[in-house]
């Protein structure tokens, strides 16, 4: 199996390198991917129709351009014993609460010791296989470094029905945080497309053309300053949409990014004069502050309503600890 492209060249990119045209035009695949395509002969010109071989040939205005990118063939993961928070289960669905540090389902760089590794081993082969061989029962997922809910179906009845909600946006979704600075206002709706970020290819941004639409409700539960200077403040987010990344590329696009976030946090330094445990405590932080606090959906097979939230993890409370000194 494989997917196909097709690329028209059009006034502006006239010119254009082919491998940045490629790039362009399909802002998932990395550059790197694109040239390896075009030199495995995975590129073609219709008119006159050719296969173009080289990365850096010149295009033209109106040519059109095929690309076929095979689909990369998945490795069955395998069932590992690793020990699991699992909040509710029945034949229908489990509910578990992720720990920080684990991968949902296998990728490049994490080939097990994933939920989905877990999952196999403790649902005994039940889970649903509609989410791909590397994705079984897998509905939705949150970042490795996030900790908190997710709901995984056992067949493909209850995968659909999750599905559905989550296409519809009817989850309940809350996320607890912790943002540097104090946001203003207090409360708000953040709405701004999301897309992948056009240099940096791990990361996602905020843009005015393309993407997809997202957005995030935010309320202020608590501030934290010292001698009058913006900590950081403890927020409540809910989810509109679920797109990747999406708490943490709204925050930060509003100036205010999570506590300890890697990737999107390097805009939100911590000023020089906050001193002693407050600094502490926020320069260490080594991910993103960010918990999957509360979970609620119909089940998809008895049509009950469900709601579970989870406590806090150790390392949040902790900060928070800290931080609750220097609440205002």
């Amino acid at each position: 199996m494989s997917d196909m492209f097709q690329i028209t060249v059009d006034t502006g990119q006239a010119g254009f390198r082919l491998d940045k045209l490629l790039a362009t035009a399909l802002p998932d695949f990395s550059r790197s991917r694109l040239q390896a395509l075009i030199k495995e002969g995975q590129v073609t010109l219709s008119t006159p129709p050719a296969i173009i071989r080289s990365p850096s040939r010149t295009v033209k205005s109106g040519e059109v351009f095929s690309v076929n990118i095979p689909m990369p063939e998945e490795a069955l993961p395998s069932a590992q014993n690793i020990p699991l928070d699992v909040i509710f289960e029945d034949q229908h669905l489990i509910v578990v609460n992720k720990p920080a540090g684990m991968v949902v389902h296998p990728a490049p760089g994490s080939p097990d010791g994933t939920l989905v590794n877990a999952l196999l081993h403790h649902c005994a082969g039940s889970l649903s296989g509609i989410g791909g061989v590397k994705r079984p029962g897998i509905v939705h997922r949150i970042d490795k470094e996030t900790s908190g809910l997710l709901i995984m179906a056992k067949h493909d009845k209850a995968h659909h029905g999750l599905a559905d909600q989550f296409a519809d946006h009817s989850i309940e979704r809350l996320y607890s945080a912790v943002c540097k600075g104090h946001p203003v206002p207090p409360a708000a709706r953040i709405e701004g497309n999301i897309a992948r970020h056009p240099v940096d290819r791990k990361r996602m941004a905020v843009t005015k053309n393309g993407g997809k639409w997202a957005a995030t409700h935010y309320r202020t539960i608590k501030h934290y300053q010292q001698a009058g200077t913006p900590l950081a403040s403890l927020i409540e987010c809910q989810l509109e949409t679920g797109r990747t990344h999406q708490v943490r590329v709204h925050m930060a696009n509003i100036g205010h990014p999570l506590v300890g976030d890697p990737v999107y946090g390097r805009a939100g330094k911590i000023s020089g004069k906050i001193k002693g445990p407050a600094r502490d405590v926020l320069t260490g932080f080594k991910r993103q502050a960010l918990h999957a606090r509360v979970l609620g959906f119909l089940h998809p097979v008895t049509g009950e309503r469900f709601k579970f939230e989870s406590e806090l993890p150790y390392d949040m409370k902790e900060m928070l600890g800290v931080l609750d000194r220097y609440a205002v």
